[in-house]
C-alpha cells in the first residue's frame, strides 16, 4: 500500500487504477474543501469529480519531479472551479437575471487555493519543521531567538526551515503550473 505521499506522487502517472481511488482518498478532502468554499455546497461534488476525472486523463503530464500531486490537483481545481463561476455568470447574463453577477477574480480563487494547499502541505511537515516555521512568520522570531527558545543549534534551525519552506513552494508551484 501507498502510505507515504511521495510513493503516492511517483505512482500516479503510470500507477494502475487503483492508485486514483488512493489520490482520491488522500487529496479528495483538500480538493472538495476547496471546491466548497470556491463555488458552494451544491456544485462542489460535481466539480471535485470533475477534477479527478481530468487529473485521471491528464496523468501524463504529471511530473513527480517538478511537484507534489496535491499542488497539481489543486491547480486543476482552481481551473476547473473558474470554468464554473464563469459558466455560472454568463447563465445569469443570459437569463437577463436582474441582479448582476458576482465578478470572479482568478486572483482571488488562486489565493484561496494557495492558502489551502499551504496548509495542507504544513500539516505534512514533520512536527520539529512546522514548530520552526510557525515560530518564525507567526511570531516573527529570528533563527538565533528560535535557537535559543528551542535548545536547537542555530544552523539546524536555519536548514529546518530552509526544508521546509521549499517543499511548500514546491507545493504552490505545482498548483500554479
Amino acid at each position: 500500500m501507498l502510505t507515504d505521499p511521495a510513493d503516492l506522487d511517483a505512482a500516479f502517472r503510470d500507477g494502475p487504477h487503483d492508485v486514483l481511488r488512493r489520490a482520491y482518498d488522500r487529496h479528495g478532502p483538500l480538493v472538495y474543501t476547496f471546491c466548497r468554499r470556491s463555488v458552494g455546497a451544491e456544485l462542489a461534488n460535481d466539480v471535485t469529480q470533475e477534477v479527478f476525472i481530468t487529473a485521471w486523463r491528464q496523468r501524463h503530464r504529471f511530473d513527480p519531479e517538478r511537484g507534489v500531486l496535491a499542488g497539481w490537483l489543486v491547480g486543476i481545481a482552481r481551473n476547473k472551479v473558474l470554468e464554473t463561476l464563469r459558466r455560472r455568470q454568463l447563465h445569469l447574463i443570459d437569463d437577463h437575471d436582474a441582479a448582476a453577477p458576482e465578478i470572479v477574480s482568478p486572483d482571488s480563487v488562486g489565493a484561496l487555493a494557495d492558502r489551502m494547499l499551504l496548509a495542507d502541505a504544513l500539516g505534512e511537515l514533520p512536527v520539529r519543521m512546522q514548530r520552526l516555521i510557525s515560530m518564525a512568520f507567526h511570531e516573527e522570531l529570528t533563527h538565533a531567538e528560535i535557537a535559543a527558545r528551542t535548545g536547537l543549534p542555530l544552523g539546524t534551525v536555519k536548514s529546518d526551515i530552509r526544508r521546509g519552506l521549499e517543499r511548500l513552494r514546491r507545493c504552490v508551484d505545482r498548483a500554479d503550473d
